[in-house]
């Protein structure tokens, strides 16, 4: 039976959870009912008076961590200005293929996404968004290494891509270059994630362990 998103935090504005690996944030054309977005709005409607839910940002089905929703309109506009403007922070843990030289780095690039919904890197500079990932070396394997990687904008698949044109694809991301699978999932953690309250404009700082076969 596939698990469910554990809830980290609640009040009357936000909603914060840990997203298992293999369950969509919210529905596609192909699935439409077993979502992270579906369970918390299901139960939401369970309540008296219900509640509403509403997404601020999204994680890959094949990652896992931290996800944060509001409970009002008001609430999601004020979160997903944060992520905008980078007052929000988002950090993610990767284990890549390879053993990366540079110990702190910064990748700039423009991302584009073709007709099969692949995200690649343009040969035209102008073409696609701007997308910048910090990365920071925090433990080398024999043929893999352990990076933080933080998020300056958030394009889809941005870190998946940028460590594959690094010439390190995270573990277990075929569609992105990696030959390997050892831990049977793609090695992508949320593993911190920071706001400020919409409502109390409270500093909120949310930790969240990445798997211990990350290694």
């Amino acid at each position: 039976m596939q698990k469910s998103a554990r809830v980290v935090f609640e009040d009357d504005a936000v909603i914060v959870v840990e997203k298992p690996a293999g369950l969509l944030t919210m529905a596609t054309d192909t699935e439409r009912v077993r979502t992270v977005y579906a369970d918390l709005r299901a139960a939401a409607a369970r309540k008296r008076p219900a509640e509403k839910i509403f997404i601020v940002h999204r994680l890959d089905r094949e990652a896992s961590g931290l996800l944060v929703f509001a409970k009002t309109i008001e609430a999601k506009n004020l979160l997903q200005d944060q992520f905008k403007d980078h007052s929000a922070g988002r950090v993610y843990t990767a284990l890549v293929e390879g053993r990366v030289k540079r110990k702190e780095f910064t990748i700039r690039s423009h991302l584009a996404e073709n007709a099969a919904f692949r995200v690649y890197v343009p040969k035209n500079s102008k073409a696609g968004k701007p997308a910048v990932t910090h990365v920071r070396v925090l433990k080398e394997n024999p043929k893999t290494t352990l990076l933080e990687v933080r998020l300056e904008t958030g394009r889809k698949h941005q870190i998946r891509v940028h460590l594959a044109e690094a010439g390190h694809p995270i573990v277990g991301d075929k569609n992105y270059g990696s030959p390997t699978n050892p831990i049977g999932r793609l090695a992508l953690h949320g593993s911190h994630l920071q706001f400020r309250h919409p409502r109390t404009r409270q500093l909120m700082r949310f930790d969240s362990a990445p798997p211990a076969s990350f290694g």
